[in-house]
């Protein structure tokens, strides 16, 4: 009998055992992410995209440009009353008020440059009429220059007859189209 108890113990310490794997662990819920900061309230009042705190006119629409401030239109001056002698580039005196108004005009921003745009009538032919043109733009560009506007913040450029205002049919529309226009750059 004791070999039939040593032969059960053997045998049963010679079955394969069962290898338990441990149990799972509990699967842990990640922690919800954490709620983005709120945005800060960026005000805009005039909704041009420029915030106020940025923006040196906040109730007007403007660029980027112009640091929030509506674009600055640039104004032609055309002062009618700026005549030459005909066929001429000399001022005749009666321009002289119109350009004293442009000349205090310009010194309000003395960095800012213009550009002075000669033009002719029909009358003559046409290298005659650019060169003319650009005299008289360069006669203006003088006058200026001597009312105390630095020279190198006017720029002279002739268009001849190219560029009417009206028609050179009649001596009224010649003489409009005789002028120099200011323009800011």
């Amino acid at each position: 009998m004791m070999a039939l108890l040593a032969i059960t113990i053997f045998y049963s310490s010679c079955k394969s055992k069962k290898v338990v794997a441990p149990p799972a662990p509990e699967p842990v819920a990640a922690a919800p992410a954490p709620a983005p900061a709120p945005a800060p309230v960026v005000k805009d009042t005039d909704n041009d995209g420029i915030p106020d705190d940025k923006d040196e006119c906040p109730e007007e629409k403007g660029t980027a440009a112009s640091k929030g401030c509506p674009e600055a239109v640039a104004q032609v001056f055309n002062y009618k009353n700026i005549q030459f002698e005909f066929n001429s580039s000399v001022l005749k005196t009666s321009s002289y008020v119109a350009l004293d108004e442009i000349a205090r005009m310009m010194k309000t921003k003395p960095e800012a440059k213009f550009q002075l745009n000669g033009h002719s009538s029909a009358e003559g032919t046409e290298q005659r009429n650019m060169m003319l043109s650009v005299d008289r733009a360069n006669a203006v560009k003088a006058y200026l220059v001597n009312n105390g506007i630095k020279s190198s913040n006017l720029i002279t450029k002739g268009f001849g007859e190219s560029s009417p205002l009206v028609s050179n049919d009649t001596e009224d529309g010649r003489a409009k189209n005789r002028r120099v226009e200011v323009k800011p750059m």
